[in-house]
């Protein structure tokens, strides 16, 4: 495999980005998705379509924002650096990002967006800047990146595509198995839509079915709070391989674990409103609250539904106790229809985490082939795809 060497603004164009003026409404709410680092944060997929806002004609206009093509290459290049994607139609972004158009007669834009991803240690050490790091569009534009031929770049981008294709069908089928969990959840135990008319009974919560009844939380849970571990490793490794669970995602790994089974996870300090589930080893942290209960998947639902804004009692954080998630009332439905629920559940979650466990193996699999595939380690030349 033979490599040319160029400059990235020799392989393409790039584009910063901007933002329209926010004291202006017409600006706002168009037609043109416009993009943040925020909405890439934590954002799967290798292509994106839209973001949290959109902006106008005018907004666009009259703003350093560009309408960016399709298959552009995103890289956010502030707050945090790092951030790749592929842009699946027209949009725009703010001066968060350095977009590449790539040239298709010198390089194929799927390899790049994987090539961002293989050197993104040496992009960042290019960034400056005291406040916050930040990547210069004339640092960028001149590094150095070694290209194979076009037809080498695009076997390398399919077989690691291949690879993504798969963990993104797994990702979307599971979404879709949540979202059916949940719309059962809804149908069974909100809408009360499988009940006769003549089965109902009066509650101070209106209508609900003769054989549920209204009690608190704390009846059908067990619930205590996390711990600070002893000792932390910022990454996982032999010795410290058990994740320490925050309020919002792992926060690092310690060498001993609190739980061995089926645990739900909620914010008590800082973010809110996030439920995890956890079946294995785990860490819960002490700025969380940890719940257990024979009625599992019931619970997650419950707890994915409460308004945690408003359980707030924090003055310079956001802050929710034990007692409050204990006093919360709910409508609790008869024990057989619960445990038809739970299997149900279970087998949609035993799909979910073999889909998991797949995408682990995927994922470990492409990235022991990416800088190989990058470095020509691993010769392409001579396959067809």
């Amino acid at each position: 495999m033979e490599f040319k060497k160029y400059k990235i603004k020799d392989i393409g164009k790039i584009v910063s980005g901007g933002t329209p003026s926010t004291k202006i409404n017409d600006y706002w709410g168009g037609n043109i998705s416009w993009l943040t680092p925020k909405d890439l944060s934590n954002y799967v997929y290798m292509y994106i379509s839209i973001g949290e806002r959109n902006i106008s004609k005018q907004g666009l206009k009259n703003s350093s924002a560009k309408l960016l093509p399709k298959n552009t290459v995103l890289l956010t290049s502030r707050a945090p650096i790092g951030y790749v994607a592929i842009a699946n139609n027209e949009l725009s972004t703010n001066q968060g990002f350095k977009s590449v158009v790539c040239d298709n007669q010198i390089c194929d834009y799927i390899f790049f967006y994987y090539w961002l991803k293989n050197n993104m240690t040496t992009i960042k050490n290019h960034a400056s800047g005291s406040t916050f790091q930040e990547i210069s569009g004339k640092s960028f534009k001149n590094i150095f990146i070694n290209l194979p031929s076009l037809k080498i770049q695009k076997n390398i981008s399919s077989i690691l595509m291949s690879i993504d294709n798969k963990i993104e069908l797994n990702e979307k089928i599971n979404q879709n198995l949540e979202n059916i969990m949940k719309e059962i959840f809804i149908y069974l135990f909100v809408k009360f839509e499988n009940i006769k008319k003549e089965n109902f009974k009066d509650s101070k919560w209106g209508k609900i079915p003769k054989t549920f009844e209204i009690i608190k939380l704390e009846e059908i849970i067990e619930i205590t709070s996390g711990k600070r571990p002893f000792c932390k490793s910022e990454i996982k490794n032999n010795e410290f391989n058990v994740p320490i669970i925050g309020a919002s995602n792992i926060m690092g790994y310690t060498n001993e674990e609190l739980y061995n089974n089926k645990i739900l996870i909620i914010g008590r300090v800082g973010t809110l409103g996030i439920v995890q589930r956890k079946y294995n080893k785990s860490f819960p942290s002490d700025n969380t609250l940890v719940i257990k209960s024979n009625y599992y998947n019931f619970v997650y639902q419950i707890l994915k539904l409460i308004n945690y804004d408003s359980l707030n009692i924090g003055s310079t954080q956001p802050l929710i106790s034990q007692k409050i998630i204990k006093e919360i009332e709910i409508i609790l439905p008869s024990h057989n229809v619960l445990m038809k629920f739970e299997d149900l559940c279970n087998n949609f979650m035993q799909k979910i985490n073999i889909n998991t466990y797949e995408n682990k193996k995927l994922t470990k699999l492409r990235d022991i082939l990416l800088p190989k595939l990058m470095s020509g380690e691993i010769d392409v030349s001579k396959v067809e795809i």
